[in-house]
């Protein structure tokens, strides 16, 4: 018996959602989204694309992203990985291959220890 159950989505090559995608758990792409994605956590394969405004909690692109990205944690592009168009995320981590050609905005989490006045 299971006791905890994990979502997993799978679009595969092949095949092209042009639309709105929203999913929860993990995603993978390796066929083609375009048009408004939402979701948990996405991984973008090698021969994935991902054509769309995007808001994750985490995406690692091993394949193609282009359009705006807001991930609330982390983007990861994959040394076989490409990013073009708009990203804001809390972490970045680009491997050594991977290609970012993007406006980029890295928030943070707000310190309350700024507050103290000197």
């Amino acid at each position: 018996m299971w006791n905890k159950t994990e979502n997993i989505s799978i679009i595969d090559k092949g095949l092209i959602v042009d639309g709105t995608v929203s999913a929860k758990g993990k995603l993978v792409i390796k066929g083609t989204v375009k048009g408004t994605l939402v979701g948990e956590t996405v991984i973008v394969a090698k021969e994935g694309v991902i054509s769309a405004d995007t808001k994750v909690t985490s995406i690692t692109v091993g394949g193609t992203f282009d359009g705006e990205l807001e991930a609330s944690n982390e983007l990861i592009i994959l040394s076989t990985g490409t990013c073009t168009g708009k990203m804001i995320c809390k972490n970045l981590i680009v491997e050594s291959g991977g290609k970012l050609n993007a406006g980029v905005a890295c928030t943070k989490v707000q310190n309350t220890n700024q507050d103290i006045k000197k």
